[in-house]
This record gives C-alpha cells, sequence and structure tokens, in this order.
C-alpha cells in the first residue's frame, strides 16, 4: 500500500533517485574551499572526511557517518587489524557511490598502523589509506 498525498496523487517510497555528486573542493592545506568537484574527485574528497571524522562525537553528523577508531588505542595489534578492516570497511559502504572495500594491507610502525585499502565505487577503483595510532609510544 502507498501512502497518499494531499492532492489525492500517489508517492512512490521506493524508488530512489541518484543524488548528483558536485560539491565543494575542500582545500585542506589552506582551509579553504576552491570551486567545485565532481564525481570521482568527490568520492575521494568523501572518503577523506569519513575517514577522518570520528563516529558520534559530532552531533552535526548522522550516526551513520565516520569512522570508529579511537577506542582502538592500547589495544593489541592482532585485535587491532581486523578491526581496522571492518570499521573502514563498515564507514564507507554507508556512502550509496561505494560498493566495497578490499585489497587491505598494513604496515605497523612505532604505536602506529598504516592502512592501504582499494575502495570500488561506481566511478571506479581508488586507493586510500588511514593511518591509526594504537600505541602512546608513537
Amino acid at each position: 500500500m502507498n501512502p497518499e498525498v494531499n492532492d489525492g496523487l500517489l508517492v512512490d517510497f521506493d524508488e530512489v533517485t541518484e543524488q548528483p555528486s558536485k560539491t565543494f573542493n575542500l582545500n585542506t592545506t589552506k582551509n579553504r574551499i576552491v570551486g567545485y568537484i565532481d564525481e570521482i574527485e568527490a568520492l575521494k574528497q568523501a572518503i577523506f572526511l569519513i575517514l577522518n571524522i570520528e563516529r558520534y562525537d559530532y552531533i552535526i553528523y548522522s550516526w551513520n557517518y565516520g569512522v570508529e577508531l579511537s577506542d582502538l588505542f592500547g589495544k593489541p595489534i592482532p585485535f587491532v587489524l581486523p578491526e581496522i578492516k571492518r570499521r573502514v570497511t563498515e564507514a564507507l559502504v554507508q556512502d550509496d557511490r561505494i560498493d566495497s572495500v578490499d585489497t587491505f594491507k598494513f604496515v605497523v610502525n612505532k604505536g602506529k598502523v598504516l592502512a592501504t585499502f582499494t575502495v570500488h565505487s561506481i566511478y571506479g577503483e581508488i586507493e586510500a589509506e588511514k593511518e591509526v595510532m594504537v600505541n602512546a609510544a608513537a
């Protein structure tokens, strides 16, 4: 059963329309907006933002936005590596443009874990990385 709108027209809530990906180009080195970007460049920026916002820390963002990594600090490396993989994947696939995340590689160095991975999207493959602090020795 489809809900009715006041004017008698039926509204189909199952129909999904693709949103445009055009967005502001954030220049993170100069902390300013520099024009617009679209498609794969916009998605690269979205990946950067998702992986650099801690989920649940800011009320401005939905609870589906960001990644949970701060609680991995102090945990043993054998626990941390699969958790980073799971949490990064979970965070990124919330974006409708991202199909999957795989090919994780980890480099552990002085209390930091550098995770590199491949993001498969509707625009193609994107190589991305995220560094996670897991020990105060770094």
